[in-house]
């Protein structure tokens, strides 16, 4: 037990073996999980990303080398880890990164984001070879990080709303599709549902527009990297954080959840590869994601837990093919209308909202007034120095925790209280 803690990467049953197993380990289940996390992954996430893209006034050929990248790589990481580990260690990019970038697009080139997408892939990378990362979240507490994801990204939930006034009938449709497939079924992912119902509505209201490509495939379009220290603080550390301190950690919670031991280190390491490379391409970050790792990890999968990795295989084989054929789908993608875009975006965006509220703010975690100071920061949107809100939300909550909140009274809060 004690020599496995020493690799600075994991060990694992090894590809072959999970290439082996992988026949007997495939079925109805782990399939329909697989499927279920892809077809998640590849609507209102995908919705995200495109938003982004428009937010920076990006060529379709920069939104589909966008697109490869993360869906490309997101998917190599799950064929990799799944069968090295033969665990449901699933792959895919940083959805609330994208929502991030959305914003910082507004005041940085797309060159300099790539750049800081790259430096954001090494900060992970070096974070997992270290083991820095146990350091890194100790001084900046847990609360604060997911106080200043809430309030970054609390603009998507609201964009949803404010999208039914825009066009009504459509978006109207779309939001009750949503919540009334929560209530009905646990079958289909209510953002699918949501996004079928709102695609049938624009077609019976005639609401489509036009793609300035048609439906011609779209050669993806690269963008060579301009490193800046302003990039670097607004958008590399930022989305750093997010990719080990909300996706990393929500897989590794899950999947110990599920009661696997997840290969920790390994997890970071490969997501700042994955950061490096999808970089590379123009894409933001490909790592470990939460939301797919849940699904794929889930009792969804099938009972036999060994075989549950089969699901993330399936889920990887899936989103390749997703990025590959990006350019023949991001056209018709853009036909979509703008409040459509807007109010799937902002439904996705529900339960990614609802834990970075819940991990905020839980009372027993502590940090109560450094998470408040880095939720309204974060929602104020304010750039100082050229350097946009989700930075300067987790400085001002930071310091206001050490100077408000003494190490005593966070353990006074986070210690539960007996009768």
């Amino acid at each position: 037990m004690e020599k496995t803690e020493r690799h600075w990467i994991e060990p694992g049953p090894g590809i072959a073996a999970g290439l082996r197993d992988l026949p007997k380990s495939i079925n109805v289940k782990t399939a329909s999980a697989g499927l279920v996390a892809a077809i998640f992954g590849c609507s209102g996430p995908a919705l995200i990303v495109i938003g982004a893209a428009g937010a920076g006034n990006l060529t379709n050929g920069q939104t589909v080398a966008w697109l490869l990248a993360i869906y490309g790589f997101g998917g190599l990481i799950s064929l990799v880890m799944a069968l090295h580990y033969k665990m449901p260690v699933t792959g895919a990019y940083s959805i609330p990164g994208a929502a991030l970038v959305a914003g910082s697009l507004t005041v940085f080139s797309f060159d300099q984001a790539v750049g800081a997408f790259i430096m954001a892939g090494v900060i992970v990378f070096v974070l997992g070879i270290t083991g820095l990362i146990g350091r890194v979240m100790r001084w900046l507490p847990m609360p604060i990080v997911m106080a200043m994801i809430a309030g970054a990204l609390i603009r998507f939930g609201t964009g949803a709303v404010t999208a039914i006034g825009t066009l009504p009938i459509v978006v109207g449709a779309t939001v009750l599709a949503f919540f009334l497939s929560m209530r009905l079924t646990r079958v289909v992912p209510p953002v699918l549902s949501a996004l079928i119902v709102g695609l049938i509505a624009v077609w019976a209201t005639g609401s489509f527009g036009t793609a300035e490509a048609g439906i011609s495939f779209v050669m993806p379009e690269f963008t060579a990297p301009r490193f800046t220290l302003d990039a670097f603080l607004a958008i590399a550390l930022p989305l750093a954080i997010l990719v080990v301190g909300a996706e990393n950690a929500q897989a590794i919670g899950v999947l110990q959840a599920e009661s696997y031991r997840p290969p920790i280190n390994a997890m970071t390491v490969i997501s700042g590869v994955g950061g490096v490379l999808a970089g590379l391409l123009g894409g933001h970050n490909a790592n470990i994601a939460g939301p797919m790792t849940a699904i794929c990890s889930s009792d969804q999968a099938g009972e036999d837990k060994q075989g549950r990795y089969a699901a993330t295989v399936v889920n990887g084989l899936l989103f390749a093919a997703f990025g590959i054929f990006a350019g023949l789908l991001v056209p018709l993608i853009l036909m979509l209308p703008a409040p459509l875009i807007g109010a799937v975006a902002g439904l996705a965006m529900i339960n990614v909202l609802l834990m970075a509220f819940q991990s905020a703010f839980t009372r027993n975690a502590g940090y109560q007034i450094g998470a408040f100071v880095a939720l309204v920061v974060a929602m104020s949107n304010i750039s100082i120095l050229g350097i946009s809100a989700p930075f300067w939300a987790l400085v001002a909550g930071a310091v206001v925790s050490m100077l408000v909140e003494r190490p005593s009274v966070v353990r006074e809060q986070a210690t539960p209280q007996t009768a």
